[in-house]
């Protein structure tokens, strides 16, 4: 189902229940944030904020904030069916005759809807603001979390032309406000905009940028998706791919871009080169903690296109689950086809909310010879924003990838530590705090498969046996131990029962943790577990989902995931300076408490049901 615009996606659900309004005056300075993150942890419904403050102009939030919303606006009845649909695309018929090239006729039909549709104009140019009468403070642009350098456009659909090619690209790319008629623009240094930039300074000009708010789901979800380098695929034609219909674009008022002719608003203007970049941040991001204020380009805006009756859509970020997981999950669901291509023992992979999309892969596979599981792994590093992976778990196909707990529960049964973990090194996420270095880091692989002889030692080779005699190690049986050990400034500890050790540690000194490790790893209590987390203070170590989340943020593999005898430790305590850590350590997202009591004193004011208070 191809939607015209956002707004005709909002009237649908309306209609289905899963849209609210929200009459009564409401702060784009986080008090939206406060609501939306309530709603979208509960499974609550999209809101329209129709009195916002300071500005003319409604807030939409959570329009894809569960999964059976995200796959309504990528017209699917579910997220699966994304990787079925692109597997009948890619599965082109060359032989079978007649009959067989016309199975091919709906396929190419398909592929005739990626080429956008250029129209004269379109509803979003109806209204120009030029020159002085760009003030973006008129947008209520949300402040999200209390520590933001200041409000943040967070569904930006951020266009740019590369200066020798004419490829276009289009972009999700937070952009903070700095005054009225310019903001951030957050290009890292593996982003495609940033290679834009460069060439544009090579070549002495300025570089054109346009940045769409709305426009339909399709478009939205686009601007997400971690599309390979493939000359004429860009993201109006993954959206035209997933709506059965053509994208219409129309030419940019001030710049020579397409820009999608059913946006809310445009945001016109450039990106000099040849300018200081400027401070921005601190942002409450999509990992759960603040990232810092760093350097980053200027966007100069210098016209503003609208609606007649715009509706600003935004989202939030930070701790999971939030509703880009549902985001990430649909671009898992639509490139596990191409992953398939290239390693075709892969039966299916998951990245989890905790693992915020970069910091842990789950991937089953088809085992059919030894070391397979560590082929895999690194093939997967090789594919395209994949080589952000901090963690990938390798396991048989018997295990649910999409099962957290079943998964954990395989790697302690099947994974010795250090004979079936390796530790490599690559690029990791520039809002990756804890790797060693900005961008630069290491990585971890577990191999949670059914082992074959030659990967245990054994004299024998597994071409010699039956599938059915592989399996000769005795198999590791978790159990938790009653009466657990003391040590400084363990606040909460406790066992799982599926062989893992999880400690909230208030960690004051440095070498603190690595003792703690090497105490509790003698301890006749570790008889039972395989692995030892050790957390921060601030983590509920009764929520394994609160503590993966910490550990994987907090996490170096090659630094912080050591073997103590027969026991794994993972060091997701804070690193100090006096440890080698050189970098500044972020704070947690949390709410201003006093922001927290407004709302909740507001919640019957705001008409939303006590169900998702």
């Amino acid at each position: 189902m191809a939607f015209p615009d956002i707004q005709s996606f909002m009237r649908l659900l309306e209609v289905r229940g899963e849209l609210l309004r929200v009459s009564a005056p409401v702060s784009h300075d986080l008090e939206i944030t406060e609501i939306a993150d309530r709603l979208v942890k509960s499974g609550g419904p999209a809101v329209l904020f129709e009195n916002v403050r300071g500005s003319e102009f409604p807030v939409v939030i959570g329009l894809m904030g569960t999964r059976e919303r995200t796959a309504l606006a990528l017209g699917v009845n579910d997220l699966d069916d994304l990787a079925a649909k692109v597997r009948a695309l890619i599965d082109l018929k060359g032989s079978g005759g007649k009959l067989g090239m016309l199975g091919n006729v709906t396929k190419l039909k398909d592929a005739m809807n990626l080429p956008p549709k250029r129209v004269k104009t379109g509803p979003v140019q109806d209204i120009v603001w030029r020159g002085d009468e760009v003030d973006l403070s008129r947008i209520p642009i949300l402040k999200c979390w209390p520590l933001d350098g200041g409000p943040f456009v967070t569904l930006p659909l951020v266009i740019s032309n590369d200066p020798e090619t004419g490829e276009r690209n289009m972009g999700m790319y937070r952009m903070q406000v700095m005054s009225k008629n310019t903001t951030g623009m957050h290009w890292q240094r593996h982003k495609t905009g940033t290679k834009h930039l460069e060439k544009a300074k090579r070549l002495g000009q300025k570089l054109e940028v346009a940045v769409a708010i709305g426009g339909d789901p399709a478009l939205i979800y686009a601007a997400t998706a971690p599309l390979p380098p493939i000359p004429g695929l860009d993201e109006f034609a993954l959206a035209g791919y997933l709506r059965g219909q053509r994208y219409p674009v129309t030419k940019g008022i001030t710049v020579d871009l397409d820009v999608p002719a059913n946006a809310e608003f445009i945001l016109e203007g450039y990106v000099d080169p040849s300018e200081d970049w400027i401070m921005e941040g601190p942002f409450g991001d999509h990992t759960g903690f603040y990232t810092l204020p760093d350097l980053y380009p200027l966007f100069h805006v210098t016209a503003v296109t609208m609606r007649r009756q715009p509706v600003y859509p935004a989202t939030i970020v930070g701790r999971p689950p939030m509703e880009d997981a549902y985001l990430i999950e649909a671009s898992e669901r639509l490139f596990l086809p191409a992953a398939q291509l290239i390693i075709p023992e892969i039966t299916d992979y998951h990245m989890p909310p905790a693992g915020v999309a970069h910091n842990l892969v789950f991937v089953g596979i088809n085992k059919t010879y030894p070391g397979q599981a560590y082929k895999v792994a690194n093939g997967m590093f090789g594919l395209g924003q994949m080589m952000f992976a901090k963690v990938i778990v390798v396991l048989d196909d018997d295990v649910k990838v999409n099962d957290f707990e079943a998964v954990w529960r395989a790697v302690a049964e099947r994974a010795v530590p250090g004979r079936d973990t390796l530790t490599t090194r690559g690029p990791v996420d520039v809002l990756d705090h804890s790797s060693r270095g900005w961008g630069y880091g290491s990585k971890l692989i577990i191999d949670a498969t059914t082992k074959r002889p030659e990967e245990i030692g054994g004299a024998e080779s597994s071409r010699d046996l039956q599938a059915g005699d592989l399996a000769h190690e005795t198999v590791f049986k978790p159990h938790a131990a009653a009466d657990l050990p003391d040590f400084e400034g363990v606040v909460t500890q406790r066992q799982n029962g599926d062989g893992y050790w999880l400690v909230a540690l208030n960690k004051t000194r440095p070498g603190q943790a690595r003792e703690l490790a090497k105490a509790f790893a003698a301890h006749p209590a570790a008889a039972g577990v395989r692995h030892l987390l050790i957390c921060d203070e601030f983590t509920d170590v009764n929520n394994i989902q609160d503590v993966w989340w910490t550990i994987l943020n907090n996490i170096d593999p090659e630094r912080d995931v050591v073997q103590h005898g027969a026991l794994l430790t993972w060091d997701g305590a804070r690193k100090l300076p006096e440890e080698g850590f050189v970098r500044p350590w972020p704070p947690k997202i949390t709410m201003d408490p006093a922001v927290v009591e407004r709302v909740e004193a507001m919640w019957h004011v705001y008409g939303l049901p006590e169900a998702w208070r």
